[in-house]
């Protein structure tokens, strides 16, 4: 049956509700942000478009559109994403991420995530796994979401996606396994608490004990949820936020524009973010745009 919500009041909710959702799925496949907000305005303007009464589910209408948007231009494009020249040195340079916070052996793990989100090695994929392994193993969405997008069977998408992970396993030289829903669940959380200006929804997902910090302030360490809420959405409130990698660690972009300010990077522990660590040197953020 058609929804009785006012087709205008559907769309606006879409857009204050999902694009954050949106935004993060089209820049895991495309690995742009300019390009990936260029899909979701594309996807809402066909929306608009459409005879939204009859649309039960927006959300997965949008997210079915921007993922056939990703893919048409994947297809077209054909290009390598571009790459950091050195993430080992870039490492290095981001304070928050280094040997003062991290281990040796995280920062490996750290490494490969990167690698991973920017497409280093989705690029080894065809177009049809890369949205496959993206949709499934990074968003969680069933088969039958997925083959509406490709156009290919459930089971084609399935076998699709196992492809996916084998070879991104043999060029990650490990088997880097894949965040816990639960972890995923509170990085999109944030992430969308931010974009909406939120504080009771990013209160919700931060430990009461939560430390932040930040590489411009070295000897300044925050903590408590309230003092660190609102340090967050002084800062990044209304912004846009991208996940590179979610999980115990999850890493993730923050853009003003589409000009790269900042990387984030939340520690997550039992369903809450227990500190986070903040990355805006100039210097440092150069190397990635690189």
């Amino acid at each position: 049956m058609p929804s009785d919500q006012p087709a205008t009041s559907r769309v606006h909710g879409a857009w204050e509700q999902d694009r954050p959702y949106l935004v993060n799925l089209a820049f895991r496949m495309l690995g742009d942000i300019g390009e990936a907000e260029d899909v979701v305005q594309d996807a809402f303007e066909r929306l608009v478009t459409s005879d939204v009464d009859e649309i039960l589910d927006v959300r997965g209408w949008l997210t079915v559109v921007t993922s056939r948007l990703c893919l048409d231009q994947i297809r077209l494009a054909r290009r390598r994403l571009q790459r950091p020249r050195d993430l080992g040195a870039l490492e290095a340079s981001l304070p928050g991420i280094g040997a003062s916070f991290v281990d040796p052996a995280d920062r490996v793990t750290l490494d490969d995530s990167v690698r991973l989100a920017l497409g280093v090695v989705l690029d080894r994929l065809t177009p049809a796994e890369r949205v496959a392994f993206v949709l499934h193993d990074i968003f969680q969405l069933p088969f039958d979401t997925i083959a509406e997008t490709v156009g290919r069977t459930p089971q084609a998408c399935r076998q699709l996606a196992s492809r996916a992970r084998v070879k991104i396993g043999a060029a990650a030289g490990s088997d880097l396994g894949l965040a816990g829903a639960e972890q995923r669940l509170v990085t999109d959380r944030f992430i969308a608490a931010c974009a909406t200006g939120d504080l009771d929804g990013l209160l919700a997902v931060l430990d009461p004990a939560v430390t932040g910090w930040v590489d411009l302030l070295p000897d300044r360490i925050t903590s408590g949820a309230d003092v660190v809420a609102g340090n967050i959405l002084r800062f990044w409130g209304g912004a846009r936020l991208v996940a590179l990698s979610t999980g115990p660690r999850s890493v993730l972009l923050g853009f003003l524009g589409n000009e790269l300010r900042a990387v984030l990077v939340l520690y997550v522990a039992e369903a809450s973010i227990t500190e986070i660590h903040v990355t805006a040197n100039p210097g440092a953020l150069a190397r990635l745009r690189g």
